[in-house]
């Protein structure tokens, strides 16, 4: 059984720069992280990703910044070297789908691969997985999701019983949505926190055409403040949401008033809203 929420072959996207870094936090307090979906389902477009838009929100809460996101479809190598680039770059790195007990579910034999240990059963695993089903139904292919690499500590699954992994920096974690989130409130202890980054939204019926300028000097003036334009379009007209982000929150605030007095001189008048 495979599932998951967004994967594909070499499909990358990095919002690393959109979250830039503080003058008050060095580069070793930074706390980072990754995902890296996996599965052939998402690239094929069957399956739609919703874990990693929940995965950035708890991360966000934790002030863990996630940085990258990669997609990668069902095949060994294609996950090991995803995952070896990864976790060599991020503080952690988040793994989903690719656990169950079909033949096409190979993500814990390519983390495996990727650490250069072993897989085996593992007594735990078997035996909560043992006490789930009647006598009779654990079967050789629910016994494959108690395979686990070596030296790999489990993550409980309170949904399914059949459990994620943690190995070094690394979190594999089930495909299915109420699964993962599952798995994420158990992984939540283990995790390093960081800064908060805070954002304010404001919203206008403007083109971005009209205050591109304008916005592109109230960005110059807050370096160390990450401020995005999303335009809309709705039954009601069209329009754009102009979101600062950033560490410092007086900062972004000023920043938020500063886009505000921009569109009222324009002759728009803008609107908070919540994220």
């Amino acid at each position: 059984m495979k599932g998951n929420s967004v994967k594909g072959s070499k499909v990358a996207y990095s919002n690393d720069e959109i979250l830039r870094e503080t003058n008050s936090m060095s580069q070793t307090e930074r706390v980072t992280a990754a995902i890296l979906v996996i599965g052939d389902e998402i690239l094929s477009g069957r399956t739609q990703d919703t874990n990693t838009a929940y995965i950035a929100k708890f991360l966000g809460a934790l002030g863990i910044d996630l940085c990258e996101v990669r997609v990668v479809p069902d095949v060994q190598e294609e996950i090991v070297a995803a995952l070896n680039a990864l976790r060599a770059r991020y503080t952690y790195v988040f793994t989903t789908g690719g656990i169950g007990p079909t033949h096409d579910d190979i993500t814990f034999d390519a983390v495996a691969v990727a650490f250069g240990v072993g897989i085996d059963y593992h007594p735990e695993a078997m035996a909560m997985m043992a006490a789930r089903y009647k006598p009779g139904e654990f079967n050789e292919a629910r016994k494959r999701m108690a395979r686990i690499p070596l030296t790999a500590e489990l993550v409980r699954n309170s949904v399914s019983t059949a459990p994620g992994v943690h190995i070094g920096n690394v979190f594999v974690m089930a495909g299915v949505p109420m699964i993962m989130r599952a798995m994420m409130d158990a992984i939540e202890p283990r995790l390093k926190r960081g800064a908060i980054v805070h954002a304010a939204t404001v919203q206008a019926k403007v083109p971005e055409g009209r205050i591109a300028e304008g916005l592109e000097k109230i960005q110059r003036l807050h370096k160390d403040i990450a401020i995005g334009s999303y335009p809309f379009y709705r039954e009601d007209g069209a329009g754009v949401q102009l979101v600062a982000r950033g560490r410092d929150k007086e900062e972004v605030e000023t920043a938020a008033g500063e886009i505000e007095a921009l569109l009222r001189e324009l002759g728009v008048e803008p609107a908070r809203v919540s994220a």
